[in-house]
């Protein structure tokens, strides 16, 4: 499903799954700087051992390749799913990892089907207009003979709610946003379907969430509300959708959209888990992983192909430089991110009556461009800060604004832990900490309390190329790969055997 995670302490797993990707625009570069200190001193020379190991790993992406080019995309219920998760558990045995398991999880299997749309008028030179598009995951079908009716164009929720319900009624409602950020892109995206059904539209057409214009759409997932009809969607190029917004101001739009999705049953899949486990505590767990899973088109390099491939790089690294942290490593390929969340509830459920021995969860679902440094989310619960925010203040306001001085002494001092071991990135150019990070599929137990970290990637390009066809292997730059690798296995190696822990931070309840 699919820049840093947003602060998921703060967050429901639906909302996570949607502001995944919006925060560096929100920090960008202006992370705290490392601090050196008597963690940096203690782990200077494992660190250094790692950073050398890593910038020369070929085994990670030669796995990521082999999952690219020869299992390709991944989306839940499919056999390319299936195949990838016995071949995630049988990489991890032949890696040296103990405990190696699948464990189940039911999963949704939505399927795309024969999908087309056009401007059938005004047409042009007396034809229709392909329209670029591509279905939103979970979205019900046309009828068989499709749904042709006119559009009606607006930018925001404001325009649709301020139109009469019979200016709606029978149509097909066209949003362009604009691009302000993935957070603002993929709430309509994941909302805009049963907005317009409240007022009577026969169907939805969404600027895809991206800032690049190349004729892409980009696909994700959908939440319909239940209590309305539930109307086909789709994403459309961001050329498209300007282009029905300059024909709608001429006249009448009408389009024609013929979609096949449909659900199935649901399938038995799994998530794919292996261990380092600790000499001291092993019955303490760092976790550490991406999402197996992808949607139906491109390969899943970027999203989340990489992100488990650098979590396989990381841990195999620290088992081949025979390094023994006193806690259990555990890497974890999840499933079911983008379309449902079913491996990350899997997992609370797993560790649920254990979960003060989960030490830490970090999660790579940016893509593995290079890396800035790691995300952390502590937030104080202050009079400034009283309650959670909501997921539409989110999209709309970014994170909370990140104050030191409004932490607690203990989660000044976590925060400075990090702040030490993120010294040890420097020489990477990743030795900053941000107050912000996590992922989906560590959302449920983040929600317990556990502590969350993501790496913080530069994320110049990575919108241009999630959930298209173009997220495919060569989108991913080997050293920046390396890094990313680098950087989690400094990280998660360090959490695993330290002294202390860091301070998670649960839900606070909404007043």
């Amino acid at each position: 499903m699919p820049s840093p995670k947003v602060v998921l302490s703060l967050l429901s797993v639906a909302a996570a799954a949607v502001l995944s990707l919006s925060v560096s625009a929100q920090f960008g570069a202006n992370g705290q700087p490392a601090v050196a200190g008597p963690i940096t001193a203690k782990y200077q020379a494992d660190a250094s051992k790692i950073l050398t190991a890593a910038s020369s790993d070929n085994d990670a992406y030669t796995a990521l390749t082999y999952l690219c080019d020869h299992i390709g995309n991944r989306n839940s219920g499919t056999p390319q799913l299936n195949t990838a998760v016995q071949w995630g558990a049988d990489l991890m045995r032949k890696a040296g990892l103990e405990n190696v398991m699948v464990q189940p999880a039911m999963v949704p299997h939505w399927v795309r089907g024969h999908e087309e749309a056009q401007i059938v008028s005004p047409g042009l030179n007396g034809t229709p207009r392909t329209l670029h598009m591509l279905g939103l995951g979970m979205s019900v079908g046309t009828p068989g003979q499709g749904i042709t009716a006119p559009v009606v164009f607006v930018h925001t929720f404001d325009e649709l709610d301020a139109l009469p319900p019979d200016s709606i009624k029978g149509k097909i409602v066209v949003y362009n946003p604009g691009w302000h950020g993935y957070g603002v892109g993929s709430l309509y995206r994941t909302t805009g379907a049963s907005r317009a059904a409240a007022k009577g539209a026969v169907a939805m057409l969404v600027r895809s969430a991206t800032g690049l214009v190349e004729q892409t759409p980009h696909t994700g997932t959908l939440r319909y509300d239940e209590k309305q009809p539930k109307i086909p969607a789709a994403a459309i190029s961001p050329e498209d959708a300007l282009l029905i917004e300059r024909l709608a101001k001429e006249g009448t739009v009408t389009v024609h959209l013929q979609m096949d999705a449909h659900q199935e049953p649901d399938v038995e899949s799994g998530n794919v888990i292996g261990e380092i486990r600790g000499s001291e505590k092993p019955d303490e767990v760092v976790v550490v992983g991406g999402h197996i899973d992808s949607w139906d088109v491109g390969q899943g390099a970027q999203d989340d192909g990489s992100g488990i491939m650098a979590a396989y790089g990381a841990v195999k690294l620290i088992h081949d430089l025979h390094l023994k942290p006193k806690r259990t490593l555990r890497l974890v390929f999840w499933v079911n991110e983008e379309n449902g969340g079913a491996g990350g509830r899997a997992y609370r459920d797993l560790v649920a009556k254990n979960i003060d021995k989960q030490v830490a969860a970090i999660e790579m679902d940016d893509g593995a461009e290079a890396p800035l440094g790691i995300g952390y989310t502590v937030l104080a619960r202050t009079p400034g800060n009283r309650r959670a925010p909501t997921m539409q203040q989110m999209m709309r306001q970014g994170p909370p604004p990140f104050n030191m001085d409004a932490l607690t002494p203990e989660q000044q001092q976590s925060f400075q832990t990090m702040q030490q071991i993120a010294a040890l990135l420097q020489p990477i150019g990743a030795g900053k900490v941000f107050p912000a990070g996590g992922g989906s599929d560590i959302g449920p137990i983040v929600a317990l309390g556990v502590p969350s970290l993501a790496p913080i990637t530069v994320a110049e390009h990575y919108f241009d190329w999630h959930h298209t066809e173009a997220d495919t292997l060569d989108k991913v730059n080997l050293d920046d790969f390396r890094k990313n690798i680098a950087l989690l296995a400094v990280t998660t190696y360090v959490l695993a055997d330290m002294d202390g822990r860091l301070l998670g931070t649960k839900i606070p309840d909404r007043e």
